[in-house]
């Protein structure tokens, strides 16, 4: 039987986690403000490093550069993106550790090259889709006329793409996950919908910190999924070695769990355990590329 519907507002919550959403909030909310200022068709500065909220980055670094670097061509055999197989040599993210919510993704119309930098060297094709799942992916910078993106099958990696072979998506859901008060919230336009106690990663095999998003859903097998869908995170294990084989090529999701005793503990694989009804609302509500914030 399904478990009974979780309560939307919990009973009490500490100041660290109204704090993350007060923060979150504010930071949709400016980039909206900024948005509306810039008009619709305007674009950022070349040389400046803005967040799709369109506020400047501190590490903005000015350009001279009057026109967006080249592209250089992808090389014979450029690897592509799998389900299994993520990119290699992209640079981290530079906003993993901060409460930057994305408001904007990449659909790719075509296989895109991802490059570690504007105008740098291709490292890995991104296809318009993954395992079947359609590839939208949040856009977390601009520069010099390209925009980074973050690299699906992989933990905190971006990869930049140039002008041209996709189309901008707007998002307007995004989901915290709170490790240390087992927490999972999904807010819709930087205002709190719903918000639920559930089961994170143990220390051995832990739920990937930092800024992912959800790729799509895909099947369970096993009663303890409450013959529910999951929703597919971008991230993978962090310490694969403590996982069976048979997961080391999973990706972190987001799943219903039968088993109310592991609500509000540090027991999974690596995946976010959810109460049954709360799986389904998420199911109703979330589409691909919703950036999913995973914070200490």
């Amino acid at each position: 039987m399904p478990s009974e519907p979780y309560p939307a507002q919990p009973p009490s919550r500490n100041r660290r986690y109204l704090l993350i959403l007060l923060v979150a909030a504010l930071l949709v909310a400016l980039g909206a403000a900024v948005a509306l200022a810039r008009g619709k068709d305007a674009g950022p500065a070349a040389g400046t490093w803005v967040s799709p909220s369109g506020a400047s980055s501190p590490a903005a670094t000015p350009s001279a550069a009057a026109t967006p670097p080249p592209a250089a061509k992808p090389p014979a055999g450029l690897p592509v993106i799998s389900y299994a197989d993520g990119p290699d040599g992209l640079p981290e993210d530079p906003g993993a550790s901060t409460l930057e919510v994305p408001s904007e993704a990449l659909r790719p119309a075509k296989r895109l090259a991802l490059y570690d930098a504007p105008g740098g060297k291709p490292r890995a094709y991104l296809p318009k889709k993954i395992s079947g799942l359609p590839v939208v992916a949040p856009i977390v910078a601009r520069a010099d006329g390209w925009v980074a993106v973050l690299a699906p099958s992989s933990n905190r990696r971006i990869g930049w793409v140039p002008a041209g072979g996709w189309d901008p998506e707007p998002l307007r859901d995004h989901i915290v996950v709170d490790l240390s008060d087992h927490r999972l919230t999904w807010l819709r336009e930087g205002a709190e919908q719903q918000t639920w106690t559930v089961s994170v990663g143990s220390s051995a095999t832990p739920t990937p910190l930092g800024r992912t998003f959800v790729m799509g859903t895909t099947t369970t097998d096993g009663p303890v999924y409450e013959g529910l869908d999951a929703l597919v995170l971008g991230t993978v294990p962090e310490k694969k070695e403590n996982l069976a084989a048979s997961l080391r090529g999973a990706h972190t999701a987001i799943h219903a769990w039968s088993r109310k005793s592991a609500f509000g503990r540090s027991v999974s694989n690596g995946c976010v355990r959810m109460p049954a009804a709360a799986q389904k609302a998420l199911l109703k509500q979330i589409s691909p590329g919703t950036p999913v914030l995973v914070v200490a």
